[in-house]
């Protein structure tokens, strides 16, 4: 991937500072998403493995709205016609599309406004941090239209950022999740005006990507893999990552930043 010349066909991209901007554009729908759509986030996100340029992603939608999760009638009726080879397909599709996003390297900031259910709640769960505006009306609501809450990773992903308890309410229920409520639940790391939300996620993001990459793709790395290793296994896998980033050059600027008194500039290796 070019990321200074990149063009999707179904979403917004730009490119500025080490930071990638990621915009889902059909505003007249509230942003929902189609096959075409799903293909693409999902290569576009596998793509991002091999753009070290890029140094952070962020997400969000256009005209006041994240995403209204799969459209009505490009999707949800097609699928109602489909044999079962056909939905595991898509299910398999979607279900990449969270893969591709927690196997990308670069942390991917969510800015979340307006309505963000089904398929775009699951982006947003699936992204590694949260920004609210007051406004976010965030729902699981596979429920409310006869599927299960099991969607795209929903029972994986869900309890571990707030809870067995609350995630259970949300995919049994598919009501919706207030701002507030995401905040204090630990969903959304924070709530931020709705006229300051792009700014604070873009400063959010170019802080990451002034950060050292390399030991941030680590990291990323580490939570994946550690959600299903004993304590023990966990801290020698920390062990071996953490001296693979102290042979790193950033780590080495970092500490002649530090006796020379100066900020560190770190390039990612």
């Amino acid at each position: 991937m070019d990321p200074a010349n990149f063009q999707p066909a179904h979403f917004l991209w730009a490119f500025s500072d080490g930071v990638a901007t990621i915009t889902l554009n059909r505003p007249e729908k509230k942003n929902p998403l189609t096959f075409e759509s799903y293909v693409e986030l999902r290569e576009t996100f596998r793509a991002l493995t091999t753009a070290p340029q890029v140094k952070a992603v962020v997400l969000c939608g256009a005209g006041g709205n994240f995403s209204s999760g799969g459209d009505v009638h490009e999707i949800i009726g097609p699928l109602t016609k489909m044999d079962m080879p056909g939905l595991l397909a898509f299910t398999r599709l979607t279900g990449d599309l969270v893969k591709a996003m927690r196997d990308c390297p670069q942390p991917i900031i969510a800015a979340v406004n307006g309505v963000c259910v089904g398929a775009g709640a699951i982006m947003a769960m699936a992204s590694d941090l949260r920004l609210a505006a007051p406004e976010a009306k965030t729902a699981f609501l596979f429920n409310r239209v006869g599927l299960a809450g099991c969607d795209m990773g929903a029972c994986a992903i869900l309890p571990r950022i707030i809870g067995q308890g609350r995630a259970s309410e949300l995919l049994f229920t598919g009501r919706s999740m207030s701002a507030e409520e995401g905040e204090k639940w630990g969903f959304y790391n924070r709530v931020v005006e709705q006229s300051k939300l792009m700014d604070e996620a873009m400063a959010l993001a170019r802080r990451l990507a002034d950060g050292p990459s390399f030991a941030n793709a680590m990291t990323k790395n580490q939570l994946n893999m550690e959600w299903d290793m004993g304590l023990h296994a966990a801290i020698e896998a920390e062990a071996q990552a953490q001296a693979i980033c102290m042979n790193t050059r950033d780590f080495e600027r970092a500490y002649k930043a530090f006796a020379a008194k100066e900020k560190p500039v770190f390039e990612g290796n």
